[in-house]
C-alpha cells in the first residue's frame, strides 16, 4: 500500500505514535509519505518506504495569520497524484482531517478517490474541538472521514458525548515497541550517575502543560522524600517547567529533582526509574504511562481519561483523583518501601505492556486500510 500519513512532527504522543506507526509499515513492506510542516523528531529516514514531504506555508501580507490547512491540503493533492498514494490517514480531526477532507474533493474533481482515515487522539477533542469555535469543523471533520478510529474506550465514549457523530468509531490503542525496549535494556544502565544506591528513582515524562497537573508530580515527590531516600527526574519541556523549578526551590528540594529538557532517549532514562508518575488532570490515552511500563516501571496515576485502560490499578501501579496528592504519595511510598512488591508490580508492568506491543496493534491498523480501500 502507498499511505500518505499526516501529524504534528513534535514530542507529543501523536506524533509520537504516527511516526511509530509508519516506520513499522514501511518496515512491512508499505510506502510511506509523512507530510507536515517539519519532519518528525522520531523520523527515521534510512528506510528505502519512507519518503518527507515539507509543507511550505507562504507568507502573505494579506494573513494576519498564514493558513496551514490551505497549504496542507494543497500539498496533500499534489503528493498523492505525483506518488500514486492510495490511501490517508491524519491524525488529529483538526486541522488535519478538515485539510484531508479539502483535498479529497479536490482529487474527485479529477477522477481520484482517495479514503481518509482519521484518528482521534484527544487534545482534538477534548480541549480544542469543544471550544465554540471549533466545533462545527470537528464534527464536520470527523464525520467526512471514511473511517474513525480513537485510541482509548475513554476517548470514543468522550467523542460521541461531545459532538453530534454518525460514524462509528473503532478503538485502536496506541503502542509501544517492546522490541526496541528490550535492545535499550541490553545497554548498561549507569544508575549510579543519577542517584546513591540507597535512593528510589522516580521520572515524570511530559510536555509540562497545565493538564499534566506538574505541580502534583513536585509535591507527591517531596512527601516521598520525607519518607526515604529519593530522586527525580523530570523529562520534557513547557509552559510549566520554570513553575515547577521555582516550587523546587521553595521547597527546597532543588538538589533532589533533575531536569531534563526535551529527550530521545526516553528508554535509557526510563532503565534508572522505580516508579512513574503521571498525576494528569485527563490523558486520552496515557503514552508516557504506556512506555514505563515496557521498561518495567510501575506507574502512579489519576484515574482519568484512558489511564485505567493502561495503568491496572493495584496490579501494575495505583489509580486515584485528580488533585489528591495525598493518596498518590501514600501509594507512591507503599510501593517503593517493600522491595518485593516493588519488583512484583515491575513485572507486571512489562507483563501488561507486551499487551500493547506494535505486533498486535499494527494488523488493526493494516484491517482498518483495507476495509477504507474497498469502501471506495
Amino acid at each position: 500500500m502507498k499511505i500518505a500519513i499526516v501529524c504534528y512532527p513534535t514530542f507529543g504522543g501523536s506524533g509520537v505514535v504516527a511516526t511509530e506507526l509508519g516506520l513499522e509499515l514501511a518496515r512491512r513492506g508499505h510506502e510511506i509519505h509523512f507530510i507536515t510542516y517539519r519532519q518528525p523528531v522520531r523520523l527515521e529516514l534510512l528506510n528505502q518506504n519512507i519518503f518527507y514531504h515539507e509543507v511550505h506555508v507562504p507568507e502573505y501580507p494579506l494573513f494576519h495569520y498564514q493558513p496551514y490547512e490551505l497549504a496542507l491540503s494543497s500539498k496533500l493533492v499534489d503528493m498523492i497524484k505525483l506518488h500514486k498514494i492510495e490511501l490517508l490517514h491524519v491524525h488529529y480531526a483538526i486541522p488535519h482531517a478538515y485539510a484531508g477532507y479539502m483535498a479529497k474533493k479536490m482529487l474527485e474533481e479529477e477522477g481520484i478517490k482517495v479514503p481518509m482515515v482519521t484518528t482521534l487522539h484527544g487534545t482534538d477533542i477534548t480541549l480544542v474541538g469543544k471550544h465554540p469555535f471549533y466545533r462545527p469543523a470537528v464534527n464536520f471533520s470527523i464525520n467526512q472521514s471514511d473511517i474513525v478510529t480513537s485510541v482509548s474506550k475513554s476517548l470514543r465514549d468522550d467523542t460521541y458525548k461531545l459532538f453530534e457523530i454518525k460514524k462509528e468509531i473503532e478503538v485502536i490503542p496506541n503502542f509501544i515497541e517492546i522490541d526496541k525496549t528490550e535492545i535499550s535494556k541490553q545497554a548498561p544502565c549507569s544508575r549510579s550517575l543519577m542517584a546513591k544506591e540507597n535512593e528510589r528513582i522516580i521520572t515524570h515524562i511530559s510536555n509540562f502543560r497545565k493538564v499534566k497537573r506538574i505541580e502534583d508530580v513536585i509535591r507527591i515527590f517531596y512527601k516521598v522524600q520525607e519518607k526515604l531516600p529519593a530522586k527525580l527526574m523530570m523529562v520534557g519541556d513547557g509552559p510549566e517547567k520554570e513553575k515547577a523549578e521555582q516550587l523546587c526551590e521553595d521547597l527546597n528540594i532543588s538538589n533532589k529533582v533533575i531536569f531534563f529538557g526535551n529527550s530521545n532517549e526516553i528508554d535509557k532514562i526510563l532503565c534508572y526509574s522505580d516508579l512513574f508518575l503521571l498525576p494528569s488532570e485527563t490523558e486520552s490515552f496515557g503514552l508516557a504511562a504506556l512506555e514505563a511500563m515496557a521498561c518495567g516501571v510501575p506507574v502512579i496515576s489519576t484515574n482519568s481519561g484512558g489511564l485505567p485502560e493502561v495503568n491496572i490499578h493495584g496490579k501494575t501501579g495505583f489509580l486515584s483523583d485528580v488533585g489528591n496528592v495525598v493518596e498518590m504519595s501514600e501509594n507512591a511510598i507503599k510501593v517503593l518501601e517493600n522491595e518485593d512488591l516493588l519488583n512484583q508490580f515491575k513485572s507486571n508492568a512489562l507483563n501488561n505492556a507486551t499487551l500493547f506491543d506494535i505486533k498486535n496493534i499494527l494488523p488493526l491498523y493494516e484491517n482498518i486500510y483495507n476495509k477504507a480501500l474497498q469502501s471506495i
